[in-house]
């Protein structure tokens, strides 16, 4: 068997990927990974299974849902491991998600000494930044740093 066939347990896929067995059996019932089953029913995962697993991992950091992911994975082959051209092709629009996220946390750094974006935490500057609760008629949750 080649070594990219080789099956592992869901033990074993879990120790080497950092991904708990319970997320495991999440991603697989989401789509997002696949098995086999052993004679005995266990599942048993072939090896390039854990690049899936990176690729989810990496790509629920820069933010896509489980929903994005399983729609970028789809576009693998199904046949063979992804290489570097495949994740290359997935990645490309990936860019600007992040400089947004980069542009979010920085308004979210600015604002946690003065406001956590006021939805009101009852600080007493607030009366000050947020009279009357005026940003509290927008709806609940912070306000401030979200665009």
């Amino acid at each position: 068997m080649p070594p990219d066939d080789e099956l592992l347990t869901i033990g074993e896929v879990s120790r080497r990927s950092g991904v708990a067995s319970s997320a495991l059996r999440y991603y697989e019932d989401r789509g997002l990974i696949g098995s086999e089953r052993a004679g005995s029913g266990h599942r048993r995962y072939r090896r390039r299974v854990l690049r899936r697993i990176a690729f989810i991992v990496f790509a629920q950091r820069v933010g896509l849902t489980l929903e994005e992911i399983g729609a970028e994975l789809a576009k693998l082959p199904a046949d063979r491991s992804p290489g570097k051209r495949d994740w290359a092709k997935l990645t490309r629009t990936w860019s600007g998600r992040i400089d947004d996220r980069i542009a979010e946390l920085e308004r979210l750094r600015g604002s946690l000494t003065d406001c956590i974006g006021c939805g009101c935490l009852s600080l007493d500057r607030c009366r000050l930044a947020n009279p009357g609760d005026e940003l509290g008629r927008a709806g609940a949750g912070p306000r401030r740093w979200v665009s």
